[in-house]
């Protein structure tokens, strides 16, 4: 995550866009439907709803250019995934999503802005990275992230793509205190059992100091790491520190050939 700047780019044209498809009615909980936004004003909501969550809730320092929104040069090049209340119509969760075309496009990912990516030069071809992803929260159980999920998961078999990365993100609030103890302490459990291979591992610009910090704490991922970890995620080095979302960010990479075999028949349906 990071503060959001005024866009520098031009939208892109949608008549290229990635095959998005429909998603997956397995995957959506009674109540609750998930699409791709398809104009302005859809992304517009979802915006509103990662202000609410990253500002108002989180405390994050957003430098925005509509009062109430979460937007940043990103924006304009990603396709935008919802989960909505039936009821009310109201967007309760998203993601955004950046496709290899649409980061050539723009000329990076948001994470090659925390981190050198250099070592996944390899994968970049068939890879997204996927980013401020939020549940509004008044919706905050399983339903809507896998629904989330469940959608991803056919956007990459219907393009092709294999590799998902993203900066999961680790308060630093913890007990009541601004700490990086938490962060570090996560980062020392995960590398242990969920470390990613060498040849994949990135460096943080911005380190966030894990050797001067306490990291022995007994502490529990955020429940989106641990699903990610969960999905046979891997995390590719140490976080970096995002000062204007008073966050940890660790680098985290998903692919499909990793899935295990109970989510793959989940949400590919196959073995």
């Amino acid at each position: 995550m990071t503060t959001s700047l005024p866009s520098l780019f031009p939208p892109p044209s949608r008549t290229a866009a990635p095959s998005r498809g429909a998603a997956s009615g397995a995957t959506a909980a009674a109540g609750i439907t998930v699409g791709w936004a398809r104009h302005q004003d859809e992304v517009r909501q979802a915006q509103r709803l990662r202000h609410t969550v990253f500002a108002a809730e989180m405390g994050a320092r957003l430098d925005t250019r509509i009062p109430g929104h979460d937007i940043d040069l990103f924006d304009d090049y990603c396709e935008h995934l919802l989960v909505r209340d039936e009821a009310s119509g109201e967007v309760i969760g998203t993601y955004r999503v950046l496709t290899p075309v649409q980061a050539q496009r723009v000329g990076s990912t948001y994470s090659d802005t925390e981190f050198d990516l250099t070592r996944l030069r390899s994968l970049r071809a068939r890879m997204v990275e996927l980013g401020r992803s939020c549940v509004h929260p008044d919706h905050r159980h399983g339903g809507v992230v896998l629904a989330l999920w469940g959608a991803l998961a056919d956007f990459m078999v219907r393009n092709r793509l294999d590799t998902m990365i993203g900066c999961a993100s680790i308060p630093m609030l913890h007990n009541g205190m601004v700490s990086g103890d938490a962060a570090a302490s996560i980062w020392h459990q995960i590398r242990q059992t969920h470390l990613a291979p060498i040849e994949y591992h990135v460096l943080p610009r911005l380190p966030l100091p894990v050797d001067q910090l306490d990291g022995s704490l007994d502490v529990e991922p955020p429940a989106l790491i641990k699903g990610y970890l969960r999905l046979g995620a891997r995390v590719l080095g140490a976080p970096a520190w995002d000062p204007d979302f008073n966050t940890a960010d660790l680098p985290m990479m998903m692919r499909i050939a990793d899935l295990p075999p109970r989510y793959r028949r989940h949400f590919l349906g196959t073995a």
